[in-house]
């Protein structure tokens, strides 16, 4: 089946974690939610201001998050629709800072945005409070998400590398060198041995993340 709706191109799309629905994202500056079986729309997110570059569930199934150039990410209540709260900071290098890619730690207590000012910053997805920022990177951060366990986060980045972060500190444990253009999203193997990045270099690499060997 196709989803039809958007009016502009879509940037994501993700599944319920119970396999009932679909949310997508869409530089037309809404996210929508679809019913899997059927494909008809079950309702539209409205609020952002400029286009969205990702949405994605929390892990019980009652939120989603999204993240958009309008320098903002959203919470959501997938039951009616409505806006939430809104993750907004302070950008740490530039004037102008989008959100690339929002996503839920595993038991659903924090999200991780990847944001335009270099940065990866974590949030406590009850409040909307800033809880510490990831830095180190050398460009625009495109994508950010937590280990299974939820100890690590993985970010990948314009400046040609990924970066291994410890949750609770913020600290960087180990750089992923080796692509030659940049890294546009990096993700965990489902038992957190492994991170597949993939970059604008025509590569998808595998790593070890006990070693960071290729």
């Amino acid at each position: 089946r196709q989803l039809r709706g958007h009016t502009d191109r879509v940037t994501s799309a993700a599944y319920s974690p119970d396999g009932q629905f679909i949310v997508t994202a869409s530089w037309d500056r809404t996210a929508r939610i679809w019913d899997a079986a059927i494909a008809p729309r079950v309702r539209q997110l409205n609020g952002h201001g400029d286009m969205i570059n990702s949405a994605a569930y929390s892990p019980d199934g009652k939120f989603i998050v999204t993240a958009s150039e309008d320098e903002t990410a959203r919470i959501w209540d997938t039951t009616t629709g409505q806006e939430v709260r809104q993750l907004n900071g302070r950008c740490a290098i530039n004037e102008y800072c989008p959100v690339n890619s929002a996503a839920y730690s595993p038991d659903g207590h924090f999200i991780v945005t990847a944001s335009g000012d270099q940065t990866a910053h974590v949030w406590d997805a009850a409040t909307g409070q800033e809880v510490r920022q990831l830095r180190g990177h050398d460009d625009a951060v495109t994508s950010a998400a937590y280990s299974p366990d939820g100890r690590f986060i993985v970010t990948a980045s314009w400046d040609q590398t990924a970066r291994i972060w410890d949750a609770a500190t913020g600290q960087e444990v180990r750089t992923l060198s080796g692509h030659t253009d940049w890294v546009l999203s990096a993700a965990y193997s489902p038992d957190g041995k492994m991170i597949v990045t993939a970059s604008a270099d025509r590569a998808a690499r595998i790593w070890d993340v006990a070693t960071g060997q290729e």
